[in-house]
């Protein structure tokens, strides 16, 4: 592409990217502000730079806590979709029959259920069982999140030649030992992409904690950031620090996992 062709596309490039940007800047530099200054103006930068409001926010938050309770139901549901979603989806591409089509068509179904309409009856059914903490939570989740898993690796599965289930029973493989060690490293760029999309939904999720924990210092991040914004009062430049330090942990995770994320998103590209 020649140059003349390059610049209104780098141009395009920039603007968008200062707009991505943007909601970033606005969370950071308010979370220095007093309340009193955001209302005033909120893009000009703060008079003076000051962490009370992070200090202060770290504390209402109980910020150790309840992040150590958002990384736990994160990352354990994230482990079992995965794990479960991934086993399913290869017992139903390796299994041919009527069953298992319908089986496959009822996963894909339950994609389209709204949470709405279900919200109740299941909170309802999980109380009767005393569910209603963070295992129920977990639970829930792995029932949310296999649906689109399944379809998701079921779909890539279909790609893979059964040649290899084949070969690796002649080699005297049983069928678990054939699933993780023949074909589930074959997975890795899906897995990727369902750990992503997952960990960004049950991170941020706020309905369904709301509903299922009830137990003081079980909450969730996004649960005890609406301590912030009362009845008669929202205290933003709290929130906003609250906010901050949230996305903290995410990004410092991301860095750590890049190279990860961007081969596997770039395998499963290719493939």
């Amino acid at each position: 592409m020649e140059r003349k062709y390059k610049f209104p596309v780098e141009i395009l490039g920039i603007f968008l990217a200062l707009l991505w940007l943007a909601p970033f800047y606005l969370m950071i530099v308010n979370s220095f502000k007093t309340k009193r200054e955001i209302f005033a103006d909120t893009l000009k930068l703060p008079e003076t730079f000051s962490l009370d409001n992070y200090i202060e926010a770290f504390e209402s938050l109980n910020f150790v806590q309840t992040f150590f309770n958002s990384l736990i139901i994160t990352v354990v549901s994230v482990a079992l979709i995965i794990l479960i979603s991934s086993m399913a989806a290869y017992a139903l591409s390796r299994n041919k029959s009527k069953t298992s089509t319908i089986l496959f068509f009822i996963f894909v179904a339950a994609m389209l259920i709204p949470f709405q309409s279900v919200m109740i009856p299941l909170v309802t059914v999980f109380g009767k069982f005393e569910m209603l903490n963070r295992a129920g939570l977990i639970f829930m989740y792995l029932g949310f999140g296999s649906s689109l898993s399944i379809f998701l690796y079921h779909g890539t599965l279909s790609g893979i030649s059964k040649s290899l289930d084949e070969a690796a029973i002649i080699d005297g493989c049983n069928k678990f030992q054939v699933f993780w060690y023949i074909i589930f490293p074959i997975l890795k760029p899906i897995t990727v992409t369902v750990a992503i999309l997952n960990t960004i939904w049950i991170w941020n999720d706020y309905l369904l904690p709301s509903l299922v924990i009830n137990q003081e210092g079980m909450e969730t991040l996004p649960l005890k950031m609406f301590f912030f914004f009362g009845e008669y009062t929202k205290q933003w430049h709290l929130a906003l620090a609250g906010l901050t330090l949230a996305i903290i942990p995410v990004i410092i995770g991301y860095f750590i996992a890049q190279r990860e994320i961007i081969k596997g998103v770039s395998e499963g590209a290719v493939k």
